[in-house]
């Protein structure tokens, strides 16, 4: 198992919005949660962005407006899992994306992220009535914006195969890069209007917030940053030593080879 856990990248300032947008993200979860099978559904149905609602072309459903629901669906999950993945997501890369967009400027930033993301999904399936949730496609954007200002930050990894248990500090264009290879990878082999995770959205939500990052950062900050410490370090598992006490051995990074 590869699971990313944190950066390199030192928190310039207290991430207000980002904080603020998990805080809701799970506050509504926590919500939904406690609605019957049935009224989840009808929740879903009623507040998801159904891209043929846009397009005029899915069955009729009393719900508000697709323009009200492409804001709604972005704070909505499916299950456990998916919010957290996408929580873990946001808590580890945009608290670094709202210091260099400033906490106004990157509100708006993810939203029209998550705007991007949702026209790319109703681009490829037009006809489609299956709702969709969640805030994957405008934290596809945070991840484009880091790739261009941070790509040789160091993401923390942690490596799990089988009795092997490590971190790795792996910079973020490898992490990334391969993050977005399986987006296409997977747009390429699912049908977009059917149930399931939203290919599309993660990859237009990726490129706009690879592009929009440049009109949308301070002056001041610099696109392709140099990385903080070293790539390719790992921290060892702690072991402690039951006999003549407890001692861990030593958690500094360590190059592959030490």
């Amino acid at each position: 198992m590869f699971l990313p856990i944190g950066d390199d990248n030192p928190h310039i300032k207290f991430p207000i919005v980002n904080y603020a947008v998990i805080a809701i993200c799970v506050a509504v979860y926590v919500w939904q949660f406690t609605l019957t099978p049935r009224q989840e559904e009808i929740f879903v149905l009623t507040f998801g962005l159904v891209p043929g609602d846009l397009m005029g072309l899915s069955r009729a459903i009393d719900r508000p407006s697709a323009l009200i629901t492409t804001f709604t669906s972005m704070f909505m999950h499916g299950g456990f899992m998916h919010l957290a993945g996408n929580m873990l997501y946001l808590w580890i890369f945009g608290d670094n994306i709202e210091a260099s967009l400033g906490s106004k400027r990157y509100l708006i930033f993810y939203l029209i992220c998550g705007v991007a993301a949702a026209l790319a999904q109703i681009i490829a399936a037009p006809g489609s009535d299956v709702p969709m949730v969640g805030a994957s496609g405008a934290i596809s954007g945070v991840l484009g914006a880091y790739m261009m200002l941070h790509p040789k930050a160091n993401i923390r990894v942690l490596v799990w195969i089988i009795i092997y248990v490590s971190v790795w500090n792996i910079p973020a264009f490898i992490v990334l890069g391969f993050w977005i290879g399986g987006q296409l990878l997977s747009s390429i082999s699912v049908d977009p209007g059917q149930p399931g995770i939203a290919f599309m959205a993660h990859i237009g939500g990726f490129v706009a917030g690879a592009v929009l990052v440049f009109f949308f950062k301070k002056r001041d900050v610099r696109a392709f940053e140099p990385a903080q410490t070293r790539a390719f370090s790992h921290y060892e598992r702690p072991i402690r030593i039951r006999r003549g006490g407890s001692v861990p051995r030593a958690g500094g990074p360590r190059g592959p080879w030490d």
